[in-house]
């Protein structure tokens, strides 16, 4: 073994190995003997398989004694009850200091693997659980696959950290599919927030060869194995187009990682090359390949800040910073939903299908209520027409949401959260009338993007049952609820909410009560700097371009039309009033909103004329280096001063947020470790974000 490999098992040394047991099985319909060979880290199936050197070296073990026997006629490979393999072990990788040990780490995964494809006997892999990154990849290597309807998860997501396939993905998966399919998987789903294949479309797309139900999956799997050990199954694969398709596979491919990304993060252009060259390199030279772009990405700071954004996903969104203990928490069993427009329609079929308990809304007109009603039955039967729930369940959760023209309905109700128009006067009216029903244990939770949650609360018989429940649109998408705790709010409330946010299956974050909270207020800023280089008169397109280096989800006037004019225009304005020094207005929002105008851009995705002649500035324009400088310094400036705030508890909060309520990369880690790779937190605030945290920047 190399001393580089010594060296890299060394940083692995908390590894929890996953051991590879072997036992011999008899085919059906006497076919023979086989090994099974069965993945298991002794967790139950919270803790997934992984792939550090101990494990890969357990797994190497049980091949070669499978490679050394005459007596067997297939090899198997199955993981522990619900999960095949999710990859690597990624707990070592940021101590890596060198490239002769990530490129020691990339062999060893080759080294092993490529056996399952080059004993003298068929291998086959039985899928029956969550295949991820190097778990798809043993399953590649092997002759042939095998896999569950009820797998919940085939991926393929190195991308999305900031990583490659690199055990066999990049080259094997297009030779077996083609290079549009395999693309789909290796860039298009981990760059769509990291979209997850289910098991029969990982069947569908030709990933596995056979797909057999949950019940009795292993057992139909070998027998199906035994046929094909027998010559009376025989697997048929379409032929892989390497000519004209391939080309224009690639090229679409390209596209789409500049138009997203501008360059930001190099794991999904490395990727595309390696998919590129896949259809004329030797198996040999692609492995070598992908050995060589992870050793380059594995020392990256873009695979540093992906890997801190995925231990924030994974383990901090799990453990809320702050939160009271959840034995405080009250039993909700009935919510009600102040309003009847989108956003209510969005919270009230969020609550039904995830609390399973009834939601009343209401409005004080009943052409609205209706329409607010039937908007929600209506997404229950899109849900019904997608496969995503049956007719039983369709008519429940339509019988569950129901509509008042009166607050008097919410009497019995234990959670109250309001969305109606965001102004102070109208959402205290709003709970006055509310509370005059309820119980005093009731508690009252708003929707408010941006205002005060101690104001809203002020003038009622107890303030300290209101607590800020802040969605993001779309509802069903966005993870994050920015939780807000009022000067009143008492733990029992707050509890309540964490608790139904947790049910809800919603990231918690507990921040201050303090204008805009968190997201609002950075987006508002970081957009302000954009309009403030259109005022000054940069042209809009080239100052909506300046920050393109970021690979951001979307440009700030995309995100402007999303979250529209009037809104945007509204939250500035509140920061303004609470920060006017740090926060402007740009007059030209206030002419797009005085026009009505609600779309920036034309479907063309060009500026709209008619907007464009509203954004119209003055004379000093700046270059677009300048800008986004700028607007990082800002943003630097602010997240110190929420820091020293406490607007959240840590810097790993405020990326938590940007990450599951934005969309913000994981290549940038939300953003604070992006200022600190770039220099401008010490440039700004004098110290880093994250001083002396190795899995940061």
């Amino acid at each position: 073994m190399s001393s580089a490999l010594d060296e890299a098992r060394e940083l692995f040394k908390d590894e929890v190995v996953t051991r590879a047991i072997s036992r011999d099985i008899e085919l059906p319909y006497g076919a023979g003997t086989a090994v099974l060979i069965t993945l298991d880290n002794g967790h139950d199936h919270t803790r997934p398989n992984t792939f550090g050197p101990g494990g890969l070296l357990s797994l190497d073990t049980a091949i070669e004694a499978a490679r050394a026997r005459k007596d067997i006629v297939a090899v198997a490979v199955t993981g522990k009850p619900f999960i095949f393999a999710v990859g690597a072990d990624l707990s070592g990788v940021p101590a890596i200091r060198n490239r002769e040990q990530a490129l020691a780490i990339g062999r060893l995964g080759h080294d092993v693997f490529r056996k399952l494809g080059e004993l003298d006997v068929p291998t086959f892999a039985l899928i029956n659980g969550a295949a991820m990154g190097g778990g798809v990849e043993v399953g590649l290597h092997c002759t042939y696959r095998t896999i569950s309807s009820g797998v919940p998860a085939v991926a393929l997501p190195e991308t999305f950290l900031g990583l490659v396939p690199g055990w066999g993905g990049t080259y094997l998966l297009p030779n077996l599919i083609g290079a549009e399919k395999a693309l789909k998987v290796i860039i298009d789903n981990p760059l769509a927030q990291n979209k997850m294949l289910k098991g029969a479309q990982a069947f569908e797309l030709g990933i596995a060869d056979a797909l057999f139900e949950p019940a009795d999956f292993v057992e139909e799997s070998l027998r199906w194995a035994a046929g094909v050990v027998k010559g009376e199954v025989t697997v048929e694969r379409p032929e892989v187009d390497r000519g004209e398709a391939w080309d224009n596979a690639v090229g679409m491919a390209r596209f789409v990682v500049e138009g997203k990304l501008h360059g930001a993060a190099p794991a999904p252009a490395r990727a595309v090359e390696l998919v590129a060259e896949a259809r004329n390199r030797t198996r040999d030279e692609g492995f070598a390949a992908e050995d060589e772009a992870l050793a380059d990405l594995i020392l990256s700071p873009e695979l540093k800040a992906g890997l801190y954004a995925f231990d924030l996903v994974q383990k901090r969104a799990k453990r809320p910073a702050g939160a009271p203990d959840k034995s405080l928490a009250r039993k909700v069993t009935k919510v009600g939903v102040v309003g009847a427009g989108l956003m209510a329609g969005q919270l009230a079929l969020l609550f039904a299908r995830r609390l399973d308990v009834p939601v009343v809304m209401t409005d004080l007109d009943r052409e609205r209520l209706d329409k607010g009603v039937a908007y929600v039955h209506g997404e229950v039967d899109r849900l019904l027409a997608k496969g995503r729930v049956n007719q039983d369940k369709a008519n429940h959760l339509k019988a569950l949401v129901t509509g008042s023209l009166t607050k008097d309905a919410f009497a019995d109700a234990d959670f109250v959260i309001e969305a109606v128009f965001e102004k102070m006067e109208v959402k205290q009216q709003v709970f006055a009338e509310v509370e005059a029903v309820v119980s005093p244990e009731a508690v009252l939770a708003t929707n408010t993007s941006s205002l005060s949650i101690t104001e809203m609360a002020s003038k009622l018989e107890h303030p300290e049952r209101v607590v800020g429940f802040h969605f993001f649109n779309p509802v069903a998408v966005l993870p994050l609820l920015e939780v807000v705790r009022g000067e009143k709010t008492d733990d029992a409330a707050l509890a309540t909410a964490f608790a139904t946010a947790k049910k809800l299956k919603k990231t918690a974050v507990l921040c201050k009560d303090a204008p805009a909270f968190v997201v609002n207020r950075l987006l508002t800023l970081f957009m302000g700097e954009v309009l403030g280089a259109v005022s000054e008169g940069t042209e809009p397109e080239a100052a909506d371009r300046a920050v393109a280096p970021l690979g951001l989800p979307m440009s700030p006037l995309m995100l402007l039309q999303l979250v529209g004019p009037a809104v945007a225009l509204h939250v500035s304005e509140t920061l303004h009033e609470a920060f006017p020094d740090r926060f402007a207005v740009s007059p030209e929002l206030r002419e797009v909103v005085k026009e009505g105008r609600t779309a920036i851009f034309a479907p063309d995705l060009s500026i709209d004329p008619e907007v464009r002649k509203l954004l119209s500035g003055g004379d000093s324009p700046s270059a677009e280096p300048e800008i986004l400088d700028r607007a990082l310094r800002a943003l630097a400036r602010e997240i110190g001063i929420m820091l020293d705030e406490g607007v959240v508890a840590e810097a790993a909060d405020i990326d938590l947020c940007l990450i599951t309520g934005a969309g913000w990369p994981f290549h940038t880690g939300g953003i604070t470790p992006y200022l600190d790779e770039a220099g401008v937190s010490e440039a700004v605030n004098g110290k880093r974000f994250h001083e002396g945290d190795p899995k940061a920047l």
